[in-house]
């Protein structure tokens, strides 16, 4: 016999799917009020915004070594949140430094504020007429979230980006502003080859134009790898959150040998080391 709330439930699934084909995806909305991060999801030749239902709440507090460039970028929030006038953000250098999680972390002081993070793909740049259609009356204060962004030769993505961030002849909105990451400071390989005048008659004009994007960013902030000093407060400021009782003299002993062996000093790979020595004290306390 069959289940009558199987049924049910294979009914309405039929009926979404329906819904979804029958209705275009820039018409379909999203509740902005019990979420605070949305991610843009191809559609067809469109996309929807979809949200996140489980975002990622860093505690900035967390963040060590990086202070001034955190302060930075919380207080040009406060200014965007309070609609005063406001920079897009480019953060860019060294892989694992905390440059993604202090973008996750704003959600934390701010989302009750009206703070919103729209986390977008480098791809998804083309759609960002449509994205900003979708969000520029709606009564909160977006941050479009580009994380490892960064463009290859011959790419055209980044001139949508450019006028987006400067403007074209329609006006930007005043509650969307971009945060992005970057391993590159310029977003764009900068070859000697592209000096070279074997390419280019003006040869400064094509640097000058892959330069021309970065410029675009009001704050550009960059993170450099952590000294010895700097990763060793990380991994004490770890050790006491998770309440690890270890000699500190044993645990930067520690903390050094896994930096030689990953070749790392950064803010994440102290984290996966604190998460390794955490997983082997409890494995050694479950069998003694």
């Amino acid at each position: 016999m069959i289940d009558p709330e199987n049924k049910l439930d294979r009914l309405l699934d039929k009926i979404d799917a329906l819904v979804d084909r029958l209705i275009p995806a820039e018409e379909r909305s999203v509740d902005m009020n019990s979420h605070l991060a949305f991610r843009w999801e191809r559609a067809g030749d469109g996309g929807r915004l979809v949200a996140v239902c489980h975002p990622h709440l860093f505690d900035l507090n967390d963040l060590v070594g990086i202070d001034d460039i955190r302060d930075e970028v919380v207080r040009n929030t406060e200014q965007f949140v309070e609609s005063f006038p406001a920079n897009n953000v480019l953060l860019w250098g060294e892989r694992g430094c905390g440059k993604s999680s202090l973008v996750k972390g704003l959600l934390k002081p701010f989302a009750g504020r009206g703070l919103r993070i729209v986390e977008l793909k480098r791809w998804d740049i083309l759609f960002l007429p449509q994205i900003i259609g979708l969000l520029r009356d709606a009564p909160f204060r977006f941050i479009l979230f580009c994380d490892d962004l960064s463009f290859d030769e011959g790419e055209g993505d980044f001139r949508a980006l450019k006028t987006l961030l400067d403007g074209d002849i329609e006006e930007r909105p005043s509650n969307i502003l971009i945060y992005a990451t970057s391993n590159r400071r310029h977003l764009m390989p900068e070859r000697m080859s592209g000096n070279s005048n074997d390419f280019e008659i003006h040869p400064e004009e094509a640097v000058g134009e892959k330069l021309a994007l970065s410029d675009r960013f009001g704050l550009s902030l960059g993170f450099y790898e952590f000294d010895q000093d700097e990763y060793l407060a990380i991994i004490r400021g770890y050790a006491a959150a998770r309440g690890l009782a270890l000699d500190d003299e044993d645990l930067c002993d520690k903390a050094l040998k896994w930096a030689r062996l990953t070749a790392r000093r950064s803010g994440r790979s102290a984290r996966q080391f604190i998460d390794d020595l955490e997983g082997r004290l409890l494995l050694d306390r479950r069998e003694h």
